[in-house]
């Protein structure tokens, strides 16, 4: 590679997230406080509770006197860093506040400088015999010729005879505590690596979610290719090279004999006599493994469910069409601007006039203090004799007062089970009318929702009154059809 080449490819991961976090200013700070509050601890905080978290840490920061002083807000610093791409913001299904997590950039930023410190072994010998191992099975399952797949069979076939026999003999021979140590070490390492790797998956099911929606929505014909898979019931989400990968290994990961196997083979690890010089943290990690990788497995299974239903519903509510719709309005409004480009200045006066918002300053001295005592009230609490009231009253006069919707969905959900269509007045002839007038107003509503309103229009619906008579009147025509059954469920 030459050198401008190497200095272009430099340039643009300069202006990466990593990158930009390594060289900020105050970055020992920002990496010190980022890895405190979302990486040794918990992996996603709520939005007050990063605030107040690190609110305080940067109050005990700014006393001490050798510290570098932060004289931003804890709101402030989380925007910038939002900015920066150092963190990222969702709002789970269900969850009242909004989630922080470190981004994928600025976990691989953090994990490299806290790996700056570490003494490594350029040549250790559990790093040799991994990829010794490695390379000897890769040779192995590669290996097409039968007569030295054979040989190779009866050379480990051999070895494990002897071995047998050495066993049996009472001569066992164990690995010593440093090199064990050694070894878990760099399986700790590697393990590590692993559970950070489902951020990359989730990472790449937002962007494929992303690229479909985008596909479906600039593909005008009438069936593109995303759009007939997802008609034709396909997962495309799932069945992308990403999600077959994820599916592979989350099965691998939910094998019973694979989990029992993993689980006792920690069990035995963490028996052994070395494993005492492990610290606390590696300790830690250790028992925990398991349970760790299901845990941030089933997070990314639960993201690549989301994104397929979502995808899926995106399409059968043919909420497509209607993004479709404006991104073919603003393709025309460019085109159009592009067109006149060149006889209108964007200094030429249009004709119209845009007023601007403004904000009336006032001196503070000018604000009036509130005095809680021009708000006081009567604090004394009159005694009234009890009211005759039961539930069941209660109940009536919500049912009197309240149009039941809930009912008006169930009937039009079941009615459409088993007719394409159907309209307002062939409901009633159905169903009761249990609210009258009320009823009727009830599926007009709905009707303006989730139904097609046919202009110029009109039918005769009939329905019974509480008095036992029939009621009649002219209604607007509406069609509730099948297609828009799942918005009533």
């Amino acid at each position: 590679m030459k050198h401008h080449e190497r200095i272009t490819r430099y340039r643009t991961l300069r202006e990466q997230p990593q990158w930009k976090l390594l060289a900020a200013a105050n970055a020992p700070e920002i990496i010190g406080l980022l890895q405190g509050l979302l990486m040794d601890g918990e992996r996603t905080l709520p939005a007050a509770a990063l605030h107040e978290r690190l609110q305080r840490a940067l109050d005990q920061l700014n006393g001490e006197e050798l510290s570098r002083e932060l004289p931003r807000t804890a709101q402030a610093y989380i925007a910038h860093w939002l900015a920066q791409g150092w963190l990222e913001r969702r709002l789970p299904e269900g969850a009242d506040q909004e989630q922080y997590e470190l981004s994928t950039q600025a976990l691989q930023a953090i994990r490299f400088a806290d790996s700056l410190e570490q003494t490594r072994v350029a040549a250790t010998e559990s790093r040799l015999a991994l990829v010794i191992e490695q390379l000897s099975q890769l040779a192995a399952q590669t290996e097409s010729n039968p007569d030295a797949r054979l040989s190779a069979l009866r050379d480990e076939r051999d070895r494990i005879d002897a071995e047998i026999a050495r066993v049996g003999q009472g001569r066992v021979v164990a690995l010593d505590g440093k090199r064990a140590l050694e070894r878990a070490r760099q399986i700790i390492g590697l393990a590590d690596d692993l559970t950070e790797d489902f951020r990359r998956v989730r990472d790449d099911f937002e962007r494929l979610n992303r690229e479909f929606r985008e596909r479906i929505i600039d593909d005008e014909s009438e069936r593109g290719d995303v759009l007939s898979k997802l008609f034709e019931g396909v997962d495309v989400i799932g069945d992308s090279d990403a999600g077959r990968s994820f599916q592979a290994f989350w099965r691998l990961l939910n094998d019973a004999e694979q989990s029992a196997q993993l689980d006792a083979a920690l069990d035995a690890v963490l028996a052994r006599g070395f494993a005492r010089k492990l610290d606390r943290d590696e300790r830690a990690f250790l028992r925990g493994f398991t349970g760790t990788m299901l845990d941030r497995g089933g997070q990314v299974h639960d993201v690549l469910q989301h994104f397929a239903r979502s995808l899926r519903g995106f399409v059968q509510s043919r909420g497509y069409l209607e993004q479709r719709r404006l991104n073919q309005l603003l393709k025309q409004a460019q085109s159009e601007a592009l067109a006149l480009r060149d006889d209108f200045s964007a200094q030429r006066p249009i004709g119209r006039d845009l007023q601007l918002t403004t904000s009336r300053l006032r001196s503070w001295s000018q604000w009036k203090l509130h005095d809680p005592r021009s708000a006081q009230v009567d604090g004394s609490v009159q005694r009234n004799d009890a009211a005759s009231i039961s539930l069941e009253s209660v109940g009536d006069l919500v049912a009197s007062s309240e149009i039941d919707f809930r009912t008006l969905r169930r009937d039009l959900h079941e009615l459409l089970g088993v007719q394409p269509k159907l309209s307002i007045a062939q409901a009633l002839s159905q169903r009761e009318a249990p609210q009258g007038l009320g009823s009727v107003i009830g599926y007009l509503s709905l009707g303006t929702r989730h139904g097609v309103v046919v202009d110029g229009e009109q039918e005769t619906a009939h329905w019974r009154g509480g008095d036992g008579q029939w009621r009649r009147a002219r209604i607007p025509l509406v069609w509730f059809t099948q297609e828009k059954r799942h918005e009533l469920a």
